[in-house]
């Protein structure tokens, strides 16, 4: 099994009297892509809010290469390599989409990197328009093109394929495997289950505040209480093995 790169450990986190988390634990392993799947408001993007620094925990740690961190905010984790890629809103208005990456890329020290990333995420007709002018898969496509042209050692990918078609979401998804398969540690969340799964080497629910390990995807569909809870009868798919 690959060594986890990244690990936000025993997170619990409470909204006035409402628990959204309760000693869940999120992790990302080098040169693979996790799937964190769970229903609507079961915490997803809380966890990996916290997991980036952006909200704090009320109790639970971070640890980066094995390292506590104490108090972790965004622009520390940033600076180790995590890349945090929301649900919306990551691009400016201006410039260019070619200016951007070109900012990041220097900012980065990844120049060379970003005529592959270009090529991969098929922008190079979206270079000279502003950000406002694309479509939704076009701005979601750029927006995986600037994780990409930072360099990141870790991913977390809100939704990555919300409300976009299906030729933009295999895209995405190609250049999300490239990644990994350069190193990076990625996890990804999202509603769109086969192509999540699809990409994932790697299953964490979470259900009730908590999340489970589940294995490889094939192992995860075979899952009883999953596929119950979760998948539904229409979701469900063959297992490579029996249900656990």
């Amino acid at each position: 099994m690959s060594e986890i790169v990244f690990r936000a450990d025993s997170i619990t986190r409470s909204f006035g009297q409402r628990r959204v988390l309760n000693a869940a634990t999120l992790w990302a392993r080098r040169a693979r892509i996790g799937a964190l799947l769970g229903r609507n408001g079961s915490g997803k993007t809380t966890l990996m809010r916290i997991a980036a620094g952006l909200l704090r925990a009320d109790q639970g740690v971070i640890l980066f290469d094995g390292e506590a961190l104490s108090r972790p905010r965004l622009h520390q984790l940033a600076r180790l390599g995590l890349f945090l890629l929301p649900e919306r809103g990551l691009l400016p208005r201006e410039p260019t989409v070619g200016a951007l990456l070109g900012i990041v890329a220097e900012a980065f020290g990844s120049q060379a990197r970003l005529e592959r990333v270009v090529e991969r995420l098929r922008i190079g007709e979206l270079l000279e328009q502003l950000p406002a002018t694309l479509s939704g898969g076009e701005q979601r496509r750029v927006e995986v093109a600037v994780a990409m042209a930072r360099a990141p050692r870790v991913l977390l990918a809100d939704e990555p394929f919300m409300g976009i078609a299906p030729a933009d979401a295999e895209i995405i998804a190609a250049a999300l495997r490239r990644l990994a398969a350069d190193g990076c540690a990625i996890v990804v969340s999202g509603h769109e289950v086969e192509q999540v799964l699809d990409i994932a080497d790697e299953v964490i629910w979470i259900t009730a505040g908590t999340t489970h390990s589940l294995g490889s995807a094939d192992e995860a569909r075979g899952h009883w209480q999953f596929q119950r809870e979760y998948l539904g009868p229409l979701q469900r798919r063959p297992a490579g093995g029996p249900a656990a």
